[in-house]
């Protein structure tokens, strides 16, 4: 399933601090040179956005995906430092964090195995189903209040 059919990843994206492009500028810069087991240049890596770009405007992208993702970590570095992860109102994140992380394990384990049953199919749709219901209430404002 390619990411912009995947159903999780449009919630965890529409709730991120990335924007879709920059998303998909930091999985190309981050991705290619793994696929393609080669250094590749910033004018290579921005031609393979679907609509070619200059390696100007990748770079920009790619300055504010970055700048995004150090602010996001240190969002959750703060909130550590301030003993936050310790409210019980932060568990439906932490256990919704633990099945996003189970569901994409059991979902590449299957793709690297090629066979899958139907009775895989359905575990696999259940937990999607889960995970999306989930990260739909806990993306609302009020989830965090304890009144949810």
């Amino acid at each position: 399933m390619s990411l912009n059919k995947d159903p999780i990843f449009k919630i965890l994206l529409k709730n991120s601090n990335l924007t879709r492009i920059q998303a998909e500028t930091f999985l190309i810069d981050i991705l290619a040179e793994k696929i393609c087991e080669e250094r590749i240049v910033y004018e290579e890596k921005a031609k393979l956005r679907p609509v070619g770009v200059s390696r100007g405007s990748f770079n920009r992208t790619l300055a504010q995906a970055r700048k995004n993702i150090i602010r996001s970590i240190y969002t959750v570095i703060l909130l550590g430092y301030l003993g936050i992860f310790d409210d019980p109102r932060l568990n439906p994140y932490i256990e919704i964090s633990n099945k996003v992380r189970a569901y994409s394990e059991k979902y590449k384990d299957l793709w690297k195995k090629g066979e899958i049953s139907e009775e895989q199919i359905r575990i696999i749709r259940t937990l999607q189903e889960e995970i999306e219901k989930g990260l739909f209430a806990l993306s609302k404002p009020r989830a965090m209040s304890g009144k949810a």
